[in-house]
């Protein structure tokens, strides 16, 4: 079997005033993969992928990129890996052209290849005709795609985008998106995403890690994330007392209370089979209410009483100072 594009094991962040950024996350990002770390601020995403990319020194853990182990080679494992950021940090008086030309040099590519390299992404992400402007004068969208040119100029096999599309109008974002796609399926780039975007994890991704507080609270597919989405919790409060959970086909029900029940409702089952059901039971429905189930309530529930404003300070004090 081959090695996971990304593999973490035991990956550990203390900063130094004892506040555990992160507490021993394994994670596995297989090659080929269209992946997504979500999760709220401050939940550790721009730790891990600092930690993955050698800007965050970490406590304790393994990173491997391809195989390779980060700690023992690092300068092969960053030949594997492209990054795009979410602050600019090219050179803003700096040439378009001459941006992704510099980054060609810092990976040994001779200008002979780097040219065509850079004419062929500059192209394909809009930007040629800008070559020679400065990067100062680009639009926020094109100031993106030109950091995703200058990421895939050595051709990673490895990229990570941290919330690549944050700022960008609508139909910039779509057209950002079908390009992602295809170098990812034509091109086989595995790419780590990072977004608060729902709709650009479920269009893009195939897989998805939730983190929150340093911890990996879910490892599933989007596929498998969205059916639970796209199930409702319905609360039914009742006349009298339930002494057994009533079986409804189909259902799942829940006693939460002595005269309130849950139920789980997929797309596409009927409510109408629930009052009946109910009814030949000998149970009467006084009320009927939703309760949101969608990502973000997820994200909402994961995070009460957490203190997570408190923690976005501390982290982001504690990494401007690594």
């Amino acid at each position: 079997m081959a090695e996971p594009a990304l593999s973490i094991r035991g990956l550990t962040k203390v900063y130094g005033n004892g506040f555990q950024a992160l507490k021993g996350i394994d994670l596995d990002v297989q090659q080929g993969d269209f992946f997504a770390l979500l999760g709220p601020n401050g939940a550790g995403k721009s730790t891990t992928l600092g930690v993955v990319c050698s800007l965050v020194q970490k406590t304790a853990g393994k990173v491997s990129i391809f195989g390779i182990d980060v700690d023992k080679d690092f300068a092969k494992a960053k030949y594997q890996l492209g990054v795009v950021p979410q602050e600019f940090n090219f050179n803003q008086f700096e040439k378009v052209l001459d941006i992704v030309l510099a980054q060609a040099g810092y990976y040994g590519m001779t200008s002979r290849e780097a040219l065509p390299r850079a004419k062929q992404l500059l192209t394909d992400l809009g930007l040629w005709e800008k070559r020679n402007g400065s990067a100062r004068m680009l639009s926020g969208g094109m100031k993106r795609r030109l950091m995703i040119a200058r990421a895939l100029m050595h051709r990673p096999k490895l990229l990570i985008l941290d919330e690549p599309t944050a700022g960008v109008d609508i139909e910039l974002r779509r057209s950002m998106w079908e390009y992602m796609r295809r170098i990812n399926q034509d091109e086989g780039t595995t790419i780590i995403l990072t977004t608060h975007y729902l709709e650009e994890a479920e269009s893009l991704c195939r897989n998805v890690a939730i983190i929150n507080n340093g911890d990996i609270v879910r490892n599933t597919s989007v596929r498998g994330l969205l059916a639970e989405l796209n199930t409702e919790t319905f609360l039914i409060d009742t006349s009298e007392a339930i002494t057994d959970i009533p079986k409804i086909e189909g259902f799942e029900v829940k006693q939460l209370e002595s005269t309130q029940l849950s139920l789980e409702v997929h797309r596409g089952q009927r409510l109408n089979d629930v009052f009946s059901a109910l009814s030949e039971q000998g149970i009467q429905v006084v009320s009927m209410r939703n309760r949101a189930n969608r990502l973000e309530e997820m994200f909402v529930s994961m995070v009460e009483g957490s203190g997570q404003g408190a923690i976005d300070q501390r982290v982001e004090k504690q990494e401007e100072r690594v």
